[in-house]
């Protein structure tokens, strides 16, 4: 009887196979890498300080009415920047017009960016739980579909969209500056869906009367001479400069610095202003929870080309080497009222 040896069979592969494999993989990584960086911004744009948090309240299938109602709005700015709304400023006819509609109504925005700021437009859907008190527990997503712009791409000065939004149940609604801080300044306007009362408005300013003390002299005090009591002169110290520390190259964007009242104590850059070398290199670390740019120029004549940042996110940074001696200003196009300058010798 013959034996038969089972031999476990050993799979050889040639140097050209292998290099043809390994160029295949290699492709794969390539076209992989160039999709996902492809859509970068995809990626990065996750949902903004300014807009998320809380979910919008998710609507049924809305009966539609066949009405369309065509809204027009414009960011616009004060001089300042330190009030901001659609269409016309506070006093003035126009200002953040509320709009009637009702369940069904197309409502269809036509947005332009008037202003010299970075500005971004949605609707917002409140819960039923925060009615008496709009955005106290927010932030909030915009209604899907209602969004024009965002935080990571708003729009910039001169530019517009439009979008749509059909409210699918009666209430108030809001539409507002999706970028961190431009609500707060006044960019909020309402929509206002079947016969509603109006929950939100604007708490009743009531002078308090002078308490009786403060109106009338105590008896018997009318014929009394008022005292004068001379304060005796404080002696002058001079102070000691005060010993100023070191540029260590970067300036920080501070936490809260997308909100006016930085600009008070010149500390929406810190620190504000800098003497550098020809030659330095100059980094912004954005230390804030919102995203900012570092442009040169000024809020009040725009750009200057010199260099620009772009919107760069919370905790990246940007940097800048100075190659020619000068004064460079420089300004956040998303919130203007933080400006600085770099001096350079």
């Amino acid at each position: 009887m013959s034996h038969i040896e089972h031999v476990t069979p050993i799979y050889r592969t040639s140097p050209r196979r292998a290099a043809k494999m390994m160029a295949i993989m290699l492709g794969i990584c390539i076209v992989g890498g160039i999709i996902f960086f492809g859509m970068w911004d995809y990626w990065i744009s996750g949902t903004s300080p300014a807009a998320g948090g809380v979910k919008a309240e998710v609507a049924a299938p809305v009966v539609a009415t066949g009405k369309e109602i065509p809204i027009s709005l414009k960011f616009i700015e004060s001089s300042d920047f330190k009030t901001m709304a659609f269409n016309a400023l506070p006093g003035a006819p126009d200002n953040n017009p509320t709009i009637n509609a009702e369940i069904g109504d197309k409502i269809i925005f036509n947005v332009e960016n008037a202003g010299k700021s970075f500005h971004a437009f949605g609707v917002m859907a409140i819960p039923e739980e925060d009615k008496e008190s709009p955005f106290e527990h927010g932030p909030y997503q915009p209604v899907a579909g209602s969004e024009i712009g965002s935080t990571s791409k708003p729009l910039k000065p001169g530019e517009g969209g439009q979008s749509e939004f059909v409210p699918g149940k009666e209430g108030t609604y809001y539409y507002i500056c999706t970028v961190p801080g431009h609500r707060e300044q006044g960019m909020q306007g309402k929509i206002v869906v079947g016969d509603v009362s109006d929950v939100a408005a604007e708490p009743e300013i009531v002078e308090s009367e002078p308490s009786p003390s403060s109106a009338m002299p105590a008896p018997g005090s009318e014929d009394v001479p008022e005292m004068i009591v001379e304060e005796e002169p404080e002696q002058s110290m001079k102070e000691e400069p005060e010993s100023m520390t070191p540029f260590s190259g970067t300036i920080s964007v501070p936490s809260g610095s997308s909100v006016p009242g930085c600009d008070e104590t010149n500390e929406c850059f810190i620190p504000a202003e800098v003497t550098v070398h020809v030659g330095d290199t100059v980094i912004w670390s954005n230390d804030d929870s919102a995203a900012h740019t570092v442009t040169s120029g000024t809020p009040t004549g725009g750009p200057d080309g010199t260099f620009d940042s772009s919107l760069f996110m919370a905790d990246t940074t940007f940097s800048y080497t100075f190659d020619n001696a000068g004064e460079y200003n420089y300004f956040c196009m998303v919130h203007p009222w933080m400006t600085g300058k770099v001096q350079v010798n």
